[in-house]
Formats: structure tokens, C-alpha cells, sequence
């Protein structure tokens, strides 16, 4: 467990006090992960799911021990901070996405909108002049469905959340909801704040 020492000055005193941050709280995983970090400050998470690897900044100390990670930063300076949350963010996400893997998915909205895929290649009709062919990383599995009656719709399943998410948002760019009837490509469950129209204004 790591505590932070700070000074705080009193009325005609300095005092100590250990003070415990949120953010250097230990990353616990549970049995079936495995966490090890060789001499090259790579860290390598193995879980049922796969595995994944990160490169540590060597300013932030990383500790594997009794089922949990510790992190450790050498200074309160902005950039060791930064670091150090980044770290403990990214191991999280990283024993998550092993043990239990992430999905995203999203929908079509729009008059003869379309979504199919063989394999990880993806293949769009989003009211262009041609189809738009999109190649899903291999790391990724995907899948379509349209089914009568609903919104055609793309899911994402993989265990490196960053990717996936990287994958998603690139996906929704290639024709983002507009703003008046909603149409376009879109999180599932996502809400889009819809203008009036100016005939509404009138």
C-alpha cells in the first residue's frame, strides 16, 4: 500500500499526515489472470479471454503481489500523476477486457441503411452513391444483423477496450446522427439531441 506525505500549515504549526489517494488504489484480478512485468517495463496480462501487453513509463513503479497490482509514482508533479492514472486506468481495462471481455455495439438509422460483413469485413450502405467497405481489425470480432421491423445493426466484441473503442468511434465518423432526424450511424442507446427544423421556427 503506498500513502502520500503532505505538509499542512496550520495556524503557527507545520504538520504531517499521511493522506491515501483514490488513484493508488491496487488493481485487483482474480484466479485465472495472470500479471507479469519483465525487465523492459512491459506489463503482460494473461486471462481466459487472451492476452494483452503495455509499456510503463519507468517513472511509475509497478508492484504484482498477493492478486493485485500497485503503482507508485515517484512525484506529485502534473505529468507523474497523469502517468499514473493512465497506468492504473489502462491495467484495469486490461484484467477486465481478459476475463471478461467488451461489446459494442451500434445502429443504422436511416431509409434503406444497410450492414453486412464476411468475416471482419464490414460493408456499409449508408445512403452514399456506393458502399462503403470498412476491414475490422483482427483482434476484433464482429458482426451484423438486420432483422424486420428493426434498425440494421453492427456489434464489436473483443478484449482490448481502447481498440474496440477506436474501431466504434471510426465506424459512427463515417456518417455521424445529424442533428435534425436523427439519421446516421449511432450507439446503441445513444441519445442525439435533435434541432428544431425551420419550418418549426415559423
Amino acid at each position: 500500500m503506498f500513502y502520500i506525505i503532505k505538509k499542512v500549515r496550520g495556524k503557527g504549526d507545520v504538520r504531517l499526515y499521511l493522506s491515501r489517494s483514490s488513484s493508488l488504489k491496487p488493481v485487483p484480478f482474480p484466479a485465472g489472470v495472470t500479471i507479469t512485468l519483465n525487465n523492459d517495463n512491459v506489463i503482460t496480462v494473461k486471462g481466459p479471454k487472451g492476452e494483452l501487453k503495455q509499456s510503463i513509463d519507468r517513472d511509475i513503479k509497478v508492484e504484482v503481489k498477493d492478486a493485485q497490482v500497485e503503482f507508485a509514482r515517484p512525484t506529485d508533479q502534473i505529468r507523474h500523476k497523469a502517468l499514473h492514472g493512465l497506468y492504473r486506468s489502462l491495467v484495469e481495462g486490461m484484467v477486465k477486457g481478459v476475463t471478461d471481455g467488451y461489446k459494442r455495439n451500434l445502429e443504422l438509422i436511416g431509409v434503406g441503411f444497410k450492414a453486412s460483413n464476411q468475416g471482419n469485413i464490414l460493408d456499409l450502405s449508408l445512403g452514399y452513391s456506393h458502399n462503403i467497405i470498412f476491414e475490422i481489425p483482427r483482434e476484433l470480432k464482429l458482426g451484423t444483423a438486420q432483422e424486420k421491423g428493426q434498425n440494421p445493426t453492427i456489434m464489436l466484441e473483443g478484449i482490448d477496450h481502447q481498440l474496440i473503442g477506436q474501431v466504434a468511434a471510426k465506424i459512427r465518423g463515417l456518417r455521424k446522427p445529424e442533428p435534425y432526424k436523427g439519421k446516421g450511424v449511432r450507439y446503441v442507446g445513444e441519445v442525439v439531441r435533435k434541432k428544431a427544423g425551420k419550418a418549426a421556427g415559423k
